[in-house]
Parts: structure tokens; sequence; C-alpha cells
């Protein structure tokens, strides 16, 4: 059976429902396009019609497009093969624009690393094309691309909005249904409008009349919190009770499931322990799909195996009272995003040089360097590394173990960025090496190269060779 979600896409941004503002306001970003020139930022939750607009979007104003989304490479080289080449073109097949839409463009630095955060920014920049980049949390993305792009809000969709969405499907579909049974739907996903569309197909499956009480409903008491829920999942409810508790609670199956994973020690005895993480195993599986498919029905999965699963493992009630802790994992996040920042970008830039996987530079690569430069010694050895694969001073830190304010790693950088000057004006910046001291006072110019090559070995030679412990080999 074909996905309705994409069976009945909106061709046209009259068929969006739901953002009215928004879809004007994109409508007049594309109309003016040849006036500002700028890129567009489509924020919002997941589900509410920013692809599904772009898309619209494109239709109605006659351009083709082209996409880059979550499942592909987004590394700096990627983007600015695939993304770069279309938005640079400016004269297309038929003199028409092409819109490039760039999808979860705030988890970018997620698939690959900060240099695709620069690409995507110093491409709509300069982009002769259309582009709209797709993200639903807007302030995970860089000030600098924000800065450099309009944006416009998709609210969540109303339930009175989704309502219509649905009963023109099913009618279509040729769906008996009750009218209350729609409005459950609608009600149950809270803004979420693919994730209403989903469910209503999932309901139908096997065709005949759609009833109310065939709706798994999912009321939100937002008075009832995560606290609430561990007492019910882990010490009072059985798998039903915990379950149905669990429909009360205003947090996602990715925040419970890391509540109820940490706290789970606190409660159960050693034989309750295994079965219950089979079960939470289970749940993150089905987060996995999630993030991988964006199918967000899937959640009702995950959240049956960690509620009403890890209940089920319990042998009985426990009594007392526990002090719940917040996950570990998200403080652990907060002090490494800084460390694993900067250890993605380097293994990302020693991939790019080095033309292998992130994985075989993090783990094959990496370690020499930090035995080989360990303390940045030898000095030169470490300027080179840094030059090649563009470090900055917490880069070089990181992977020397040195502080990266210290004036050491701080002079290393210069240094390296002197290296790099020839890219340039051949030799612009560099100061004189040894074999350009000793042709100083010839006047030939023309035979200067040939001087240098055939010099013979003196006190700066001497020096040379003590410059070039290891370098050689490196470089």
């Amino acid at each position: 059976m074909a996905d309705w979600t994409e069976k009945y896409r909106p061709t046209t941004l009259t068929e969006l429902r739901g953002n009215n503002k928004a879809r004007d306001q994109l409508q007049e970003w594309a109309q003016t396009w040849d006036d500002h020139h700028e890129a567009v930022i489509l924020h919002g939750s997941p589900g509410v019609g920013k692809t599904s607009g772009a898309h619209a979007l494109a239709a109605d104003m006659g351009w083709s497009t082209i996409e880059l989304n979550a499942s592909d490479q987004r590394t700096k080289a990627e983007i600015e093969r695939v993304a770069g080449s279309a938005a640079m073109n400016q004269s297309l097949t038929g003199g028409g624009r092409q819109l490039v839409i760039v999808d979860e463009a705030d988890n970018i630095h997620g698939n690959a690393d900060r240099g695709g955060t620069r690409a995507i920014t110093s491409l709509v920049k300069r982009a002769k094309q259309p582009i709209v980049l797709i993200a639903n949390e807007f302030y995970e993305m860089s000030n600098a691309l924000r800065n450099a792009t309009q944006e416009i809000e998709f609210r969540d969709v109303s339930a009175r909005s989704i309502v219509p969405v649905l009963r023109d499907i099913a009618r279509k579909e040729s769906i008996d249904f009750e009218s209350d049974a729609l409005e459950a739907i609608a009600e149950q996903n809270s803004g979420d409008l693919r994730g209403a569309i989903h469910d209503l197909q999932a309901a139908t499956e096997a065709g005949g009349k759609l009833t109310e009480s065939m709706v798994v409903t999912a009321d939100r008491d937002r008075t009832e919190g995560i606290f609430q829920l561990l007492d019910a999942v882990l010490k009072d409810e059985d798998a039903q009770g915990a379950l149905e508790f669990s429909y009360s609670v205003d947090e996602t199956p990715d925040d419970m499931i890391n509540w109820i994973e940490d706290n789970l020690p606190a409660v159960y005895t050693s034989d309750e322990l295994p079965p219950a993480y089979r079960n939470l195993s289970a749940a993150d599986r089905w987060l996995g799909r999630v993030r991988a498919t964006q199918n967000y029905s899937f959640w009702r999965y995950a959240s049956d195996t960690m509620t009403a699963g890890v209940a089920a493992a319990r042998a009985e009630p426990k009594g007392g009272w526990t002090r719940f802790s917040p996950p570990s994992y998200w403080s652990k996040l907060g002090r490494t995003r800084s460390a694993r920042s900067n250890r993605d970008y380097v293994a990302q830039q020693i991939a790019t040089s080095s033309h292998v996987s992130m994985a075989t530079a993090r783990k094959a690569i990496v370690p020499y360097l930090e035995t080989m430069i360990h303390h940045c010694k030898p000095r030169e050895l470490t300027v080179a590394v840094a030059a090649q694969y563009e470090l900055e001073a917490e880069h070089v830190a990181l992977i020397t173990g040195s502080g990266k304010s210290t004036k050491k790693v701080e002079s290393i950088v210069e240094d390296a960025a002197q290296l790099r000057a020839p890219d340039g004006d051949e030799n612009a910046d560099d100061p004189p090496t040894a074999s350009q001291e000793n042709t100083d006072n010839n006047d030939d110019s023309t035979s200067t190269e040939t001087d240098v090559a055939t010099a013979p070995a003196d006190e700066s030679a001497d020096d040379d060779d003590e410059q070039q412990t290891g370098l050689d080999d490196f470089l």
C-alpha cells in the first residue's frame, strides 16, 4: 500500500492546510526572490508541512527542484558538489529557476561536521538560485546562517485543520468513517498532520468502517509529570495501567526512555532488570526507525514497549519513596558537546584530506597523530599537521593534549596559517629558508632554482636536516 502522506502530498500551495500565514510568506519570498536573492529557512515541528510547502511552491512557480535530505552524506565536499553546483548555476534549461531544498538543515553537524554548516552558510551567500532550508529547531542553527537568510515559522496544525484533510483522504480511499474517529486522530496527533495521516492509514489498513473505538486515544493532561510516570511504570501500575498513564504525560518517547533507563536500577531487582532492559532495547529500536524514516506513528510502539513492557518485567508493585534523577545522558552531552564537536571536525578534515571515512580517520589516524605530536613536540611536525588539516587552537589542543589558550598552541596556529599562505601567493609571506639565504647574493635570479638545488652542504643545510625530522614523510 502506498504511503498516504506521499500519495496526498499537496501539489500547490493552495492545498497546504493549517499554515496560511506561512504559506503567504513563502509565496511572497519566491515572487520577490529576484529582488533580494536570499535563502529562506522554514522551521517548525515535524509533520506540519515544511517540506511539502517547499515542493508545492516549486510546482506553483514552475521551478525544478533538487533536494539534499537526511539520508544523504552532508559533508562540506558533498554539499558543494550537489547543492552547490545547482545553486551556482545561473542559466538552466529553458531559462527557469531551480529550487534547492536542504532538509534537516539544523542537523547537518550530526551527519558530518561543522564544515557542512560552513559550506551551507557560504552557499546561501553566493547562490544564484533560490534555496529553502528545512529545520525543526531554528535556534539550533548557527548565528551566521540565521543572519544570512530569511525565516518563516510553520506552526503546529490545529485539530480543526487536520480533520478536513483526514475526511478528504478517507472519502478518496472509500473508507466508511465516524466523524468522532477522525476528530480523535486529529486530537491525538497534537499538531502533527503527517502523523495524523499515518495513523489514519494504520487504523484503516484492514478496510471496513472506522469507528472511534478503533482509535487509541492519547489525550494529554499536562499536569502529570515525568516523576509520576516513573512511579507508575517502575513501582505502582501493571502493564496496562503504565501504558494508559503515559498518555497523560507531556514527554516525547525520546525523553521518556532516558528517564526510565537511568532510574530503572534504583527500583528493580537483579532478576527484574534483564527483561526490563530487553524491552527498553526494543523501544530504542523503534525510536531508531522514527529517526531513520521520520514516521512518527512508530512512536506508539516505542511508548508501548518502554512503559507496558518495563512494567510487565516487574514481579510485584514496589513500595516506599525513591529519589529519581534526571538522565545522566543529558548532562554528559552538555559537558562533552564542545569536545565532541572538535573531535568530529578533526576527523572530518583528516577524512577529506586522506580520502578515508570519518570512522577510519577517528580510529586509525587520530591516535597516531596524538602520539606523534604529544604536547606539540616536535613543533615543526605539529605546525605541518595543523596546516594540512586547517586546525584551529581548540583542535590542536585536542590532538596534542595541550591547553588551547597557551601561547605555544597559538603560535603553532599562526605558523600553520603562514604555511598555508602559498596557496594564494607563492612564498608571499613565508620566511626565507636556509637555502634561499644562501642564494641572496646571487645576482642572476634565473639561476636561483638551480643554485638552491645544487647548494653544497653547510651549516644551514645541517639546520634543515634537523627541521625535517619526520616531516618529509608526513608532507
